[in-house]
């Protein structure tokens, strides 16, 4: 005989079973919203072999012309016959240039974040979460080009869980510069960082960390500074990956300070 209890162990085995399906399912889709609004971050030197050199990843925020990275990834561009660009990777149609002429906006090396503003028309820009209310466990994934253009410049996506918020004082250069600077900040309070069981690669710097579901973003990958700190006493990478939360670049964006108070 089949008892009400029986019914319900059945039909909570049944969601225990569809539900990983519907999340790869709902995954899916918040990454077609995403990618649209993905660039690569780059130089462009006419005169370079190849022109175009990649840094890092950026995403679409504000008013469709405003692109988020980290601050590193727009750093020490020295030489005036190079330009600050994001590529479009193929272009939205045949006739369409991928490079657009980019200009640092605000930049904070506090927090390794940067904002740019592009030239055309605007892209779909993504909508930022307060990353306050991120708690460990949460599903995430983020989108950027791993590895530089070694393998093209299509986005690629990983998905993970956020697996601790952790505080941290990054350092003003690389992990290297652990000098009287960082111990000033350090001194001066550090700030919570998220930590994150999938695996970015280089490339993945200034990616975008998004909520599985909404597509929200909670955070910016950042895979030179904090793993530089959090790391500096292993002899081999950990394969952790770091994001600063994006209540950070949110408070850039609305500054739009040529520079940010550090």
């Amino acid at each position: 005989m089949i008892t009400p209890g029986t019914h319900l162990r059945l039909l909570l085995v049944f969601l225990s079973c569809l539900l990983p399906g519907l999340a790869t399912a709902e995954l899916s889709e918040t990454i077609q919203r995403i990618k649209p609004s993905i660039l690569v971050v780059g130089t462009y030197k006419k005169t370079g072999s190849p022109q175009f050199s990649m840094r890092g990843t950026g995403f679409v925020v504000g008013d469709g012309n405003l692109v988020a990275t980290n601050a590193h990834v727009v750093a020490d561009i020295t030489d005036p016959d190079i330009e600050l660009v994001v590529r479009i990777g193929q272009g939205r149609s045949q006739g369409e240039s991928r490079l657009r002429r980019a200009k640092v906006m605000a930049s904070s090396k506090a927090h390794d974040l940067a904002v740019l503003r592009i030239d055309g028309a605007p892209f779909p820009a993504l909508k930022l979460a307060n990353s306050d209310s991120v708690r460990e466990g949460q599903a995430i994934a983020f989108t950027g080009f791993p590895i530089g253009g070694a393998l093209g410049f299509s986005p690629v996506t990983h998905r993970g869980i956020v697996s601790s918020i952790t505080p941290i004082a990054l350092p003003a250069g690389n992990a290297n510069q652990i000098n009287d600077k960082l111990i000033r900040q350090i001194k001066s309070g550090t700030f919570d960082i998220f930590q994150l069981d999938a695996t970015a690669y280089p490339g993945n710097s200034g990616s975008p960390v998004f909520d599985a579901a909404s597509g929200e973003v909670i955070g910016v990958i950042n895979m030179v500074f904090i793993k530089g700190s959090k790391e500096a006493a292993l002899s081999q990478p950990s394969g952790i990956t770091y994001a600063i939360p994006a209540n950070y670049l949110a408070g850039l964006i609305e500054r739009k300070s040529p520079q940010a108070p550090e």
